[in-house]
């Protein structure tokens, strides 16, 4: 079997009885693909446009949290990944009118990962390097090109339709995105809200640190009428604005518009220089099941959520190592683990991820001045207590779901 990119016409029509399809090659299809081939089982990576993802000028996700980096190191992975990014020890919790409200040091988790800190790149770089590991393996697959447009399952195995035929397999890890076909076709439901507003990130090469006092990588900044999101990549800053429900979108898109509502972050004569934007919807939506007999649904398949803690690349990858231990497992004989899998990765969606990230999105809109203070005086109690502070970021870093205590 061929360790590089293949024709779809070279596909079979059936896969082997111990072979997994993993659809989607974006971050978590990638590290879900990897995991299965370090561990030797035979793999067919199947992805419709490589290029969606391994842009980097795509506003998408750009932080990779302690867990995920240890998870990634064990695939052989994070080094190389190290060298893409900018460490972060730090991020600020700031309000628009008074500046840093509370600072958080990552050096307190020293005793509890090997990596202190949020690593700031593109996730393009991870599917870049993911992409080429993958060439290393004889037994993977990787099919470009290979749409999906239907998936069906009986007691044979799971069906997937591409433009050159179908091909059957007995296992299938779906990491197809947000409008998984999977999860469509094997009438999985996808239930939560939409958020009323839309969010616009602009990225500028323009350094904020030399306009605003104090600033850290990684800034969540409260405001009653327009709250705002600064974060640095290797490459630029971005900044996240909400877009008010029923907005002008042309408007709101138009560089006059979005240079008018930079200078209102930090005044630049100049004029700030604009690289990219991006609108779009947010959603907190989680899937019925993250296991319909022999689909697995990982990541943006299984659960999407907003962007504030930047929880839901990291959570996909969680889902993709979790998935592929389950798989294992299961080979090995523990009929247990699939089911385990799906209502533990479920429970974390749930519970932590879409509860962190829309508590985040409550915090930063707030208007009302006194909850307001209240939540700023609760902020910086947190962060002025070495114990409570630890407490505070081994769940923001996403340590504590990534560990949960067992059960007794």
């Amino acid at each position: 079997m061929s360790s590089t990119s293949d024709h779809i016409s070279a596909l079979p029509s059936q896969a082997g009885p111990d072979t997994v399809v993993v659809l989607g090659l974006g971050p978590v299809g990638s590290v879900a693909a990897l995991a299965l081939a370090v561990r030797g089982i035979t793999v067919i990576a199947l992805e419709s446009d490589h290029e969606q993802y391994a842009n980097p000028l795509e506003s998408r996700a750009s932080t990779f949290h302690p867990p995920t980096l240890e998870m990634l190191d064990e695939l052989g992975v994070t080094d190389e990944l190290l060298g893409t990014g900018l460490r972060a020890p730090t991020y600020q919790h700031r309000d628009r009118r008074d500046g840093v409200v509370a600072g958080f040091d990552l050096a307190l988790l020293a005793g509890d990962t090997r990596y202190p800190f949020r690593l700031q790149s593109e996730q393009s770089n991870l599917v870049r390097i993911v992409r080429r590991r993958l060439g290393e393996f004889p037994h993977v697959r990787v099919v470009s090109g290979a749409e999906v447009t239907a998936v069906r399952q009986d007691a044979s195995g799971v069906e997937l339709t591409l433009p050159t035929g179908t091909l059957t397999a007995q296992w299938v890890v779906a990491a197809d995105g947000s409008n998984s076909i999977a999860r469509r076709d094997l009438d999985i439901g996808f239930d939560g809200i939409t958020y009323p507003e839309r969010f616009l990130v602009a990225s500028t090469t323009t350094d904020l640190a030399e306009l605003l006092d104090d600033l850290a990588y990684v800034n969540y900044v409260s405001d009653p009428d327009e709250w705002l999101v600064l974060l640095r990549t290797p490459r630029h800053w971005r900044v996240l604005f909400p877009i008010e429900d029923g907005a002008d979108l042309d408007r709101v898109q138009d560089p006059a518009e979005i240079a008018r509502r930079l200078q209102g972050v930090a005044e630049y004569p100049p004029g700030y220089d604009v690289t990219h934007t991006t609108l779009y919807n947010v959603h907190q939506r989680v899937a019925a099941t993250f296991r319909d007999r022999r689909v697995l649904l990982v990541g943006d398949a299984a659960h999407i959520n907003n962007p504030l803690g930047g929880m839901g690349m990291n959570s996909g990858i969680h889902d993709a190592v979790a998935a592929v231990k389950a798989l294992e497992a299961t080979f090995g004989g523990a009929s247990e683990a699939l089911d385990e899998f799906a209502e533990t990765r479920r429970t974390v969606a749930l519970e932590y991820v879409q509860k962190a990230t829309h508590r985040n999105w409550q915090t930063m809109q707030e208007r009302d001045p006194a909850v307001r203070a209240e939540q700023h005086e609760r902020l910086r109690a947190i962060a002025a207590d070495p114990v409570r502070a630890r407490d505070y970021l081994l769940e923001a870093a996403m340590l504590a779901p990534a560990r949960p205590v067992p059960a007794t």
